[in-house]
């Protein structure tokens, strides 16, 4: 069966959660490869009229419908210069570095907002009361770095909840779920109902003493949404606080660990190579109907193949809550401003033409925007029933954003998803991997 987004293609050295939306949206960027807004190499000295905008490659499916507006009302054109993930870290770094950029707008992944700062123009003035107010709670956070906002959203996701309708909504199945635990079978939004659904579904289908069918996936092979039961445990700071102490082995990042694994270690309620499973695995298992749920990229939702055997049996939920409430971790893109540009005005005018045409991202085929009133548009049209578990997601009050640290990227691959793994093997014990791994980040950051 085909995966339509594979996140392996870009290499385990890539930020796990970014590596799903860059291949997701590179499906996009091979469609609209012949549009008129495409191209590469521009150079500072092209002429007045015009802007460069680099941008990862998916990136350039969420901006052409606002790139090819901006040029018919202003006159202004607009070239992307498209680079894979990696290059366009090592572009960004090497040009910022420099001191001279070859781009007016660069597309920056939010992990990069506080490595990049000091090479972009603030953009306090965008930021009004009405444009907060439009955004998530998380994302304003987000692109503000010491104080001052130092990138634009342009569209953002997170992990929700997907189940198989046909399961939850089947007449014998909501009879047996109610008999067995006391309540009425739905989508799941606490820890204990999550819990109890995952175990409840978790069986030998076909009778040969084999479990073929598991309430849900357990990822060990990525970190985020972990990090995402962390807020859910009511955790105030994710792994860092801001004045840079970790606090990755306090109570609320056990709980979190308890709770994660445990679907996996003392329920069974997961497949097994749980510490292998990354996002196109767990996409895989569910797309061929042995996972029962699925915690996922809210815009994988209308990318369900064809040939899948529960094509059509899709439902979404907002994401689950444990103690603190639901809450995800957003996966937003920005635009900046580079300082070195010399056509700030005529940057600082796509910006806020981005901002507010954001809606036109949603008719790419990533299908996301940042602005809580482009997402509210699309409300109750067919195709677009993820939205509402997306904004109730985002807009959660435990939703927060990755802490803002260069070294973000090393403590993921260094010790969370070794951490991760290592909780996932039998007898584990959370609370000194924990304390571990307070140590090996205290090394990283110190």
């Amino acid at each position: 069966m085909a995966n339509p987004v594979d996140p392996r293609v870009h290499g385990a050295a890539v930020p796990r959660q970014k590596i799903f939306l860059s291949t997701a949206a590179a499906l996009s960027a091979f469609v609209l490869a012949g549009c008129g807004a495409g191209g590469g190499g521009a150079t500072a000295d092209a002429a007045e009229d015009s802007l460069t905008v680099l941008v990862e490659a998916g990136g350039k499916a969420e901006l052409t419908g606002i790139a090819e507006k901006f040029t018919e009302e202003t006159g202004t054109e607009v070239t992307f210069v498209e680079l894979p993930y990696e290059g366009l870290y090592n572009r960004l770094n090497t040009e910022f570095s420099s001191g001279s950029t070859s781009f007016d707008v660069a597309a920056l992944d939010a992990i990069w907002l506080p490595t990049f700062a000091d090479a972009v123009t603030p953009l306090d003035d965008m930021f009004t009361e009405e444009v907060k107010a439009d955004l998530f709670p998380a994302l304003v956070e987000e692109a503000q770095i010491d104080g001052e906002f130092v990138g634009m959203p342009v569209w953002t996701n997170s992990e929700i909840l997907f189940y198989r309708t046909d399961l939850f909504e089947d007449p014998a199945e909501k009879a047996d779920f109610k008999a067995e635990y006391g309540y009425d079978l739905a989508p799941p939004t606490t820890w204990e109902q999550y819990q109890d659904v995952a175990q409840f579904f978790t069986r030998d289908t076909d009778g040969d003493g084999e479990t073929d069918l598991y309430g849900t996936d357990v990822k060990g092979a990525v970190e985020t949404e972990w990090l995402a039961t962390v807020s859910q445990a009511g955790a105030e700071h994710m792994v860092l606080n801001p004045e840079g102490e970790v606090t990755v082995n306090d109570a609320d990042h056990l709980a979190a660990l308890d709770f994660y694994v445990g679907l996996n270690n003392e329920l069974e309620a997961a497949p097994p190579g749980a510490a292998q499973i990354d996002w196109a695995g767990a996409q895989n298992l569910f797309y061929q109907g042995e996972t029962a749920m699925m915690r996922f990229w809210a815009h994988a939702y209308p990318q369900t193949p064809e040939d899948s055997p529960i094509a059509g049996d899709i439902g979404a939920a907002p994401m689950i809550g444990g103690p603190g409430g639901v809450a995800g971790v957003p996966g937003p893109w920005y635009l900046s401003i580079p300082e070195s540009t010399e056509k700030q005005d005529k940057a600082a005018e796509f910006l806020q033409f981005a901002y507010d045409n954001n809606a036109l991202g949603i008719e790419s085929s990533l299908g996301l925007a940042a602005r809580v009133s482009a997402f509210e548009q699309y409300e109750g049209e067919p195709g677009y029933e993820h939205f509402d578990a997306l904004v109730e997601t985002l807009s959660a009050e435990n939703t927060k954003p990755r802490p803002a640290t260069e070294d973000w990227q090393e403590i993921v691959d260094s010790v969370l998803v070794p951490m991760l793994q290592k909780a996932l093997e039998p007898g584990a014990d959370n609370q000194q991997l924990l304390d571990e791994a307070k140590q090996q980040i205290e090394a990283i950051t110190q």
